[in-house]
């Protein structure tokens, strides 16, 4: 999943595709790169963000929205909280509803994604972006957000969901310490109990910088490291800044691990060969 912020204030690339044109040369530069879902926001998550109205939000992501999908098959992804947004953006051919909020900020949003047969992705975030990360406190994190997905995921179904049209987002560093964004990583696959897709976001994130000690602009190695390390914990879906690099990354780990050879005990030619 490539990120696609038409945004002045994200926290990586706030202000680098605000021109429609722009905005829709790099959405089909990252699907030549190998992206499958474009993840398209008007309104910036990062912490300490402030919230825009929902015709502000339209205004910066529909003309980019009409542009990719004249323009590509590729799926696309709207990154709202709103009804309003979401559904202006499903008339225009976007597939699937990424909402930080798991339909807790506007209950219209779930029911209206039921309604065009859209996939939701449900991601936990403790809070709201302005005060999230001011001292968030967890008994025990894991349960806290598997019992979220096990409430946020029945009350879909109620609405007549199944497993296909569910993905579930940890939120990385949304009302999460730094000890927090580790543990989740480690423990993804904690949530394979839930049968449905697991995406991860650890692009760029401040997790990353105090472990190099790098801006978001150079933390791409910090970041191939966090999603390697997601996928071997049991990530299905990486949302990511950096396409290529990344996938290309994957390829090469998924190939290492995929890739069977006799037992060198076996094959005693077959050792010496891999030493020499």
């Amino acid at each position: 999943m490539g990120i696609l912020n038409v945004t002045p204030d994200s926290f990586s690339d706030g202000g680098r595709f605000l021109s429609p044109e722009r905005a829709i040369e790099h959405g089909l530069q990252m699907v030549e790169q190998g992206a499958d879902i474009i993840d398209i926001g008007g309104e910036s998550s990062r912490p300490g963000s402030n919230p825009v109205t929902a015709e502000e939000e339209v205004e910066r992501i529909l003309p980019v929205i009409k542009g990719l999908r004249k323009q590509t098959n590729c799926f696309l992804s709207v990154d709202t909280t709103k009804a309003y947004v979401a559904q202006q953006a499903l008339d225009e051919g976007v597939d699937i509803i990424n909402d930080i909020s798991a339909g807790r900020f506007d209950p219209e949003i779930l029911p209206l994604a039921k309604k065009y047969r859209a996939t939701v992705i449900l991601m936990h975030m403790k809070g709201q972006p302005k005060t999230m990360q001011i001292n968030p406190v967890y008994e025990n994190l894991l349960e806290e957000i598997g019992q979220f997905f096990s409430e946020r995921i029945s009350g879909a179904q109620k609405l007549g969901f199944d497993s296909s049209q569910l993905i579930i987002d940890p939120g990385i560093g949304f009302g999460k310490t730094f000890n927090h964004n580790l543990l989740l990583l480690n423990y993804l696959d904690y949530f394979q109990r839930f049968s449905a897709p697991l995406l991860v976001g650890v692009s760029r994130k401040s997790f990353i910088g105090e472990i190099v000690e790098q801006p978001p602009e150079k933390r791409l190695a910090g970041t191939i490291g966090a999603c390697l390390a997601a996928i071997v914990r049991g990530a299905h879906i990486l949302r990511v800044h950096d396409v290529q690099p990344i996938k290309e990354a994957i390829q090469v780990a998924e190939k290492i691990f995929n890739t069977h050879f006799s037992s060198p005990k076996e094959n005693k030619h077959e050792k010496e060969s891999y030493v020499h």
